[in-house]
């Protein structure tokens, strides 16, 4: 994998501890003067080590709120699926970064929708990701959290019982109270955010509540929308996948309008064809 943006400079390698805005900044100064003649023909940029990705993906250090980043894959003409189900859009680079929010967030949160049809299940990790997470003082393994108005996530469902820490169910007060009560006795701890639908800034207040600030957004385009509404989303990591899938699928975002709101690309990288960009709140 390889850095496009900000274009590197004198060296390519960064300290995984240093702050990732000041290792990568992410604008260029008004009056910056570029050089009159092009890099050397077919010169690639040195490959990206882990440590350099860690330090371009890291969480803003010493957060005192909740900081919620969201992560997608959209084909070139926007497309969010291939066949219903976004694995035909990712690549090696794309699962890479992808795992990386994992590694670097307190907790995942993800709709109902996107849980059930991608079959998702506990995080998981190795040792060598446990000792990454420890790095950063987080805990060896995230939770995911389930958000679901009516608690339609079944009891028995991949993402409720395949996995070593509890999962997080955000639903309204208004949710059956059978489906709620099979959750928890199934192992799933259910948080009430809101009366007769979920409120998105209540769910993420109760996150931050428990500690839980970190916190990367894996969709689906619903739950996306919402946290736009609600003018909660901080930064964006979005892989543009080097395929045109057509008309029928939809967008990363759907739902609830919202206002459009500026953001500043802080970093893109490239590997295969595919583009991940990075963009954070301006």
């Amino acid at each position: 994998m390889h850095q496009l943006w900000p274009v590197p400079t004198a060296s390519a390698s960064t300290s995984a501890s240093a702050a990732p805005d000041t290792a990568f900044p992410g604008t260029v100064p008004p009056g910056t003067a570029f050089p009159d003649t092009a890099p050397p023909e077919n010169t690639v940029p040195p490959e990206l080590s882990d440590d350099d990705l860690e330090a371009i993906y890291d969480y803003p250090a010493d957060l005192d709120r909740p900081w919620v980043q969201a992560n997608f894959v959209a084909s070139a003409d926007g497309a969010v699926s291939v066949d219903e189900r976004s694995e035909g859009l990712s690549s090696p680079a794309d699962k890479r970064v992808f795992l990386l929010g994992r590694d670097l967030a307190d907790v995942v949160l993800v709709g109902a929708g996107t849980a059930l049809a991608e079959t998702y299940r506990g995080a998981r990790t190795t040792e060598a990701r446990r000792e990454r997470r420890r790095r950063h003082g987080l805990s060896d393994v995230p939770p995911v959290a389930v958000v679901t108005r009516r608690c339609s996530i079944p009891p028995d469902a991949p993402v409720v019982t395949d996995t070593s820490v509890p999962t997080l169910v955000i639903t309204a007060a208004d949710a059956p109270a059978d489906r709620r009560a099979a959750l928890t006795d199934a192992g799933a701890e259910v948080l009430l955010a809101g009366e007769d639908t979920v409120d998105p800034a209540a769910a993420i207040r109760l996150l931050g509540e428990r500690g839980l600030l970190r916190i990367d957004c894996e969709g689906g385009p619903h739950l996306f929308a919402s946290l736009m509404a609600a003018d909660l989303v901080d930064q964006v990591c979005l892989t543009y996948a080097p395929l045109l899938a057509g008309p029928g699928p939809g967008r990363i975002v759907a739902g609830l309008p919202s206002t459009p709101r500026d953001m500043t690309l802080r970093s893109l990288l490239h590997e295969d064809g595919f583009l991940l960009a990075r963009y954070r709140r301006a």
